[in-house]
């Protein structure tokens, strides 16, 4: 069984940062292309950031461009996501996901696998 787990959530105040990490067992964080998404309260679920199974290769939607960065840990079977400059907007509950295939996707029904969500509130 693969499970995801996120961490690193909270409340922080506009401008300020976040670091969030999701632990993946098994070998999905090892050869499996991962993605970050997010759902605000009554919004549906919006994709912010992918990466190939080696990290060479990553990409931003346009509201995380220049603020966010994705990196990933294959010997700890980790993935991460700082969060810089954060903004209200950026108010919601995080996921990590990860695919069955080696690339990237923007597309969340492409995603086999789902952690249970970290939340963050961005308070202006």
């Amino acid at each position: 069984q693969v499970q995801l787990v996120e961490s690193g959530g909270g409340l922080v105040q506009a401008g300020g940062s976040l670091r969030l990490s999701c632990a993946a067992s098994g070998r999905t964080g090892r050869s499996n292309a991962m993605g970050w998404f997010r759902q605000a309260p009554g919004k549906e679920r919006e994709f912010v950031v992918a990466i190939n199974w080696s990290g060479s290769s990553t990409y931003y939607a346009d509201s995380a461009k220049g603020r966010f960065t994705i990196s990933r840990d294959n010997a700890k079977n980790t993935m991460s996501l700082q969060m810089n400059s954060l903004k209200p907007e950026d108010t919601a509950v995080y996921y990590c996901a990860a695919r069955t295939d080696r690339n990237w996707s923007a597309d969340s029904s492409s995603y086999a696998y789902w952690g249970q969500g970290t939340p963050v509130t961005v308070s202006s």
